[in-house]
């Protein structure tokens, strides 16, 4: 294992001399040696080795411009870094992405590790880089884009970064914002994006010319899913015109629903946020005779937000996510757990996740399934009907006094500072994007995979969303905070298991050297 990086294995053994040629079978990899044919598209780069091993590999400048040349890192003349040893990432160091196995279990899916290479690919004097920010607010979004600022200009010395007002539709119908280390000095303070952001927009062709007209050869890119499938389709196009640009994504989503990395960008200061509305929840709930307070979280698909609050509050007596479905009246329901709360504590706090319940609250309401700029549902307010259920409800029985104070902070948690945590989190992101256009790579995203940050391509963020696993401990531990029933019946359970544990493909020796899946373990 290579020294100081404890969770990173190295595709081989060799010095650390940024050689790009692994002793792997490589599939899938452009061997063209001119200018590619206007049909070329991009295939996933996989690379198979002994014993299960699987690199699923980012692409690179090279694998379509062949020839290109290389520069020193500037890092090596920056005296910030002179002290630290073995700085430079070495390009056999990958990261796993499962790292609780079985003793015999084969070495499974890798990862690119992220960081600086000894070698660039652009000269800093040439590069013109571009940050664009797409769909909803996030703590942390400036602090990314401060730090992709930074990045360029201090450590590679960059001058030439511009910001994309507005998100997508701005390459094409706004200004942009020249954005300098004295522009964007304490911009990590404050909520929002300086640069705007917005949803739609997306026309793959005018942005590709508008970048390739401005001679930006780095984009990076900050959104969430629906954003990142468009930088993908942007880097296809890139590609099939053979422009020498890096598209780069950091993904972000204040739900945290971006699979296979540990965490989005401002997941932690929503669940703080979100905890101090569950606080203030409580303290109606507490000062008031048989009241309830009901709290509404983020959570449109995924209801991290509601579970880690819960978890972190300890106050909540009940919490409802989209991944768990639940029913109001009859044995077992929402309503008799209510009633029997109320009747034991004089009291009782609920969360609910805006994607929660949406089926009931459809087949209520008979709404249609409209959606935003961006392609996704509008939900129908879960909260506003939960109330007005639970009041309809206790209707019923007038002998049973009761309150309800219902809060919702949406737009209060998404719109404050990132925390401590998240910026750091965000700096790290930003870093990690500028390391690893600098070195080339492109048509990738970056995150963290077991703390490690990793390059990772579009396709393994795009292709499904993280959501909460109710077989998993965690779910189990919320459940055993709030001691509420599950509202799940057997059957329930079951197609959850089904659903939430996708069949891993793993390979035996016999199949790794083959390059092929010789069987697959589904992991629960």
């Amino acid at each position: 294992m290579h020294s100081g990086s404890v969770g990173a294995i190295k595709l081989s053994s060799g010095n650390n001399n940024n050689n790009r040629k692994s002793k792997v079978k490589l599939s899938h990899r452009s061997k063209s040696m001119g200018p590619p044919p206007a049909t070329t598209s991009s295939q996933p780069k996989v690379v198979t080795g002994d014993h299960g091993y699987i690199l699923e590999d980012v692409p690179h400048l090279t694998d379509y411009i062949p020839h290109l040349p290389t520069y020193p890192n500037p890092l090596q003349d920056n005296p910030a870094y002179a002290v630290v040893k073995q700085y430079f990432v070495d390009m056999d160091d990958t990261v796993a992405q499962q790292i609780v196995v079985h003793a015999n279990s084969p070495r499974g899916t890798h990862f690119r590790r992220a960081g600086p290479r000894q070698k660039v690919y652009f000269k800093s004097e040439d590069v013109h880089a571009c940050i664009v920010t797409c769909g909803g607010l996030c703590p942390g979004l400036n602090t990314v884009i401060r730090e992709i600022v930074a990045s360029l200009h201090d450590m590679y010395g960059v001058t030439r970064i511009e910001g994309i007002e507005g998100g997508y539709r701005g390459f094409y119908s706004r200004n942009t914002i020249q954005l300098t280390p004295k522009k964007v000095n304490g911009i990590h303070k404050r909520g929002g994006t300086i640069i705007g952001t917005s949803r739609g927009g997306y026309d793959n062709n005018k942005i590709v010319s508008s970048i390739q007209d401005r001679g930006i050869n780095q984009v990076y890119i900050i959104g969430g899913d629906g954003t990142q499938k468009g930088a993908s389709a942007i880097y296809e196009e890139v590609r099939r015109r053979g422009l020498q640009v890096a598209v780069v994504g950091i993904p972000k989503t204040i739900d945290n629903d971006i699979p296979v990395i540990d965490k989005s960008f401002g997941f932690d200061t929503a669940v703080e946020e979100a905890q101090r509305a569950i606080d203030a929840a409580h303290v109606e709930a507490e000062s008031n005779e048989n009241c309830i307070g009901l709290v509404k979280l983020m959570g449109r698909n995924s209801g991290f937000i509601a579970m880690y609050a819960t978890l972190a509050s300890r106050d909540v007596d009940c919490c409802l996510i989209p991944e768990s479905p639940f029913y109001l009246e009859g044995p077992g329901g929402l309503f008799e757990y209510i009633e029997k709360r109320i009747k034991e504590n004089g009291h009782m706090v609920i969360v609910v996740a805006e994607g929660a319940g949406q089926d009931l609250v459809a087949e209520s309401l008979r709404t249609n399934d409209n959606k935003d700029a961006s392609g996704n549902k509008l939900l129908n307010d879960v909260g506003l009907w939960l109330s007005q259920k639970i009041k309809d409800h206790f209707k019923k029985h007038p002998e049973m006094e009761f309150n309800l104070k219902y809060i919702d902070p949406t737009y209060m948690i998404r719109a404050v500072p990132s925390n401590a945590s998240d910026n750091v989190y965000s700096t790290l992101l930003a870093q990690s994007a500028v390391h690893g256009a600098m070195a080339g790579h492109t048509g990738f995203i970056v995150g963290p995979v077991h703390g490690r940050e990793c390059y990772l391509p579009f396709y393994r963020i795009t292709e499904k969303q993280n959501k909460v696993v109710i077989t998993d401990r965690m779910w189990a531990r919320m459940l055993s905070s709030t001691n509420q029933p599950s509202f799940l019946s057997t059957k329930d359970i079951i197609e959850s298991i089904m659903d939430e544990a996708p069949p891993t493909q793993l390979l035996d020796d016999q199949g790794a050297q083959n390059g092929s899946v010789a069987k697959e373990t589904t992991v629960c």
